[in-house]
């Protein structure tokens, strides 16, 4: 099995390039695993701005809702970004909590059996005030119970802080 690695922080911290050279580093065949959808102009730029990002190498895979089973990918390095947005798409996809709580569990299952290196992109949620309405608590809360169990379940947590890896689980080596 593949080195499972979660990276976290806040937004505009760094954490996708960060992902992104991880994966180049561990293997020459990339997939990114893209649980975005675009529902605006914005959001389209960012979709093109990470692709722009990416050179022929990549794969990419659209997988908004069903991530657990768009995983495995012998012979290849997976990218997952974002977790984050994936709550996002199941709530807005009427999920319940129990619903979203066994995705969560089937993901986590899934990246402990996935055949190469994973590499986890999500936002840390949990920094800021206590949000004032009921959906972004459930969404904040959802999202960092879920984090918790990726983290618990993986070989490395990277902490993004200005673009500067902060290692906060198993090792990293950041000379390159």
């Amino acid at each position: 099995m593949g080195q499972l690695t979660l990276v976290t922080g806040g937004c505009r911290s760094g954490k996708s390039r960060f992902a992104q050279q991880l994966v180049e580093a561990a293997c020459a065949q990339r997939i990114y695993l893209a649980t975005a959808t675009v529902l605006d102009e914005e959001m389209a730029h960012r979709v093109a701005r990470h692709r722009a990002d990416r050179d022929r190498s990549w794969r990419t895979i659209e997988a908004p809702l069903q991530v657990a089973e768009r995983l495995h990918h012998p012979d290849s390095a997976v990218l997952l970004d974002c977790l984050t947005l994936w709550v996002t798409n199941l709530m807005m996809a009427e999920r319940t909590d129990a619903e979203i709580e066994a995705a969560g569990a089937a993901l986590v299952a899934a990246l402990r059996s996935a055949p190469g290196p994973v590499v986890v992109v999500t936002n840390e949620v949990g920094l800021g005030i206590v949000p004032m309405n009921a959906m972004a608590r459930r969404f904040r809360d959802l999202s960092g119970f879920l984090a918790q169990r990726v983290a618990a379940a993986a070989d490395r947590v990277v902490w993004m802080v200005a673009g500067i890896p902060v290692c906060i689980k198993g090792t990293l080596d950041v000379s390159r």
